[in-house]
């Protein structure tokens, strides 16, 4: 039997369609998937649903001041904080946080020492010492190793267990969580480290009765302070510093 010219199937035809099918809802997908993404020190549609808050706007230091109190001596470079030469110990919000969510973006230089300084309760030093001992340090260090003072350490209290930072000059996610006594560590999407200060009983010890180096008996210290960008002598590049308060 004959089949009419008019009720052939032209299957290469067909198949091409299908793949053009595929291709466009593929590029909606990506497209999507962009879109809710934000761009640098920017919130997306999503993480303002979610109750984040953008810190640090990436062109000024609106809402940011030294830890003395004073503006920086350092302008926003490359649209990130570098609190290096800043003109104190840390960069710090100038907002106090109790339980919350802190993420953000970092890199170092070589050779870097720097921190993330949570729970700052108060920016006047204490016994002549810096106001670091008056915080909560996440410590940020150019090593490679896994121990107090080394990246994801809280600092001297709880060492991470893994060093998951990046090389030097590449960029590196972190998430700090405070909620009540209990503060954890994401680095790179790797959890590194969970500590509980209430179990931090006694001044210069820790729970294994090992010796820190802080005169605070951390179960007493303040759940709400400043959060800081440490100076420690060398460059740290900070974007993207969100938050999100928890109840």
């Amino acid at each position: 039997m004959t089949v009419p010219s008019n009720c052939r199937f032209n299957f290469k035809t067909i198949h091409m369609r299908w793949l053009s099918s595929c291709v466009r809802a593929a590029l909606i997908i990506l497209l999507t998937g962009m879109m809710a993404l934000a761009a640098d020190n920017q919130l997306s549609d999503k993480e303002v649903k979610e109750g984040w808050l953008l810190l640090f706007d990436g062109q000024t230091l609106n809402g940011w001041m030294t830890s003395a109190s004073k503006p920086s001596r350092k302008p926003v470079e490359d649209n990130c904080i570098n609190p290096h030469m800043c003109g104190h110990y840390m960069m710090v919000h100038t907002q106090q946080w109790s339980n919350f969510v802190l993420s953000l973006d970092f890199k170092i230089s070589k050779g870097c020492n720097s921190g993330i300084f949570v729970r700052t309760a108060s920016l006047v030093p204490v016994q002549s010492k810096d106001v670091g001992y008056n915080g909560i340090e996440v410590q940020l260090l150019d090593s490679t190793t896994a121990d107090y003072h080394d990246t994801g350490a809280i600092y001297d209290l709880s060492r991470p267990t893994k060093n998951a930072m990046k090389p030097v000059g590449e960029w590196n996610h972190i998430e700090v969580t405070c909620n009540g006594g209990l503060i954890d560590v994401v680095l790179n999407s790797e959890k590194v480290n969970h500590i509980d200060l209430d179990q931090f009983t006694e001044p210069n010890k820790r729970p294994d009765g090992t010796p820190h180096k802080f005169n605070t008996a951390y179960k007493q210290h303040p759940h709400r302070g400043y959060l800081g960008l440490q100076d420690h002598g060398a460059d740290c590049w900070f974007k993207n510093i969100k938050l999100r308060p928890l109840n």
